[in-house]
């Protein structure tokens, strides 16, 4: 006759062995949730400034301040295993020289929850229409879940370059580019092509532009505080 703790451990076993097909299951069945997303990236304002990007940097170099507008609608990449979408995006443009790969760096991210997922101080929130007095807390009924729209977004990331120098660099591209988290599962990255019931993102780039001469040849430090300050406020 088995002893108690067998029959524990039997118990224990089985229950592991349900919650992992159970688990597989639920990782497996969002691939057949189809997916259409779509996004539109302009550029609103674009600024170079020799000075020092951050209060810690020891030397002064050339950064860019872009501003740009966001519309999207990435609600079918939420289903019943999405915990949360991390959007972001990025400004690539060719490197000095031609045999090294394209820079890029982040500008702007934000965390775009689901219904579902308990609120979070990280999560993005919509900021509330002019005159509301209400204060949403998580996410914001404005939009539906999903969506996001952004007006003369300012950058929560200011971008050098290596070589220090960022004035007159040509074919600058901004791109969304986004990660989903799900509850069970392996993450999802930007997906640009069909597969299957996934649709490729349409849209999501900007047309190109420069960067142009810097604005002021000497940018003090409080001034490059200043726009630390401002990180991560929407417009």
């Amino acid at each position: 006759m088995h002893s108690t703790l067998v029959r524990a451990q039997n118990v224990f076993g089985l229950f592991t062995t349900v919650a992992f097909c159970v688990a597989t299951a639920i990782a497996l069945s969002v691939l057949i949730s189809p997916q259409a997303p779509s996004a539109s990236v302009k550029l609103r304002n674009v600024q170079v400034v020799r000075g020092r990007p951050h209060y810690y940097s020891q030397k002064k170099e050339e950064y860019a301040h872009i501003k740009f507008d966001l519309d999207a609608d990435l609600s079918t990449l939420f289903n019943w295993n999405t915990k949360q979408a991390f959007l972001y995006i990025t400004a690539t443009y060719p490197s000095l020289k031609a045999s090294e790969p394209p820079s890029q760096a982040i500008i702007w991210d934000a965390i775009l929850p689901s219904s579902s997922a308990p609120w979070h101080q990280n999560h993005y929130i919509h900021p509330d229409p002019k005159g509301s007095k209400t204060k949403s807390r998580g996410t914001s009924s404005q939009y539906p879940e999903g969506e996001i729209h952004l007006r003369n977004q300012r950058p929560k990331y200011q971008i050098t370059d290596v070589s220090g120098k960022l004035q007159n660099r040509t074919d600058v591209v901004l791109e969304l580019g986004w990660n989903v988290q799900p509850w069970v599962g392996a993450l999802t990255w930007t997906n640009w092509r069909d597969i299957g019931n996934w649709k490729g993102l349409k849209g999501g780039k900007s047309a190109t532009f420069m960067f142009p001469e810097t604005k002021r040849k000497e940018a003090d430090l409080g001034t490059a505080k200043g726009g630390e300050g401002n990180r991560g406020k929407p417009a």
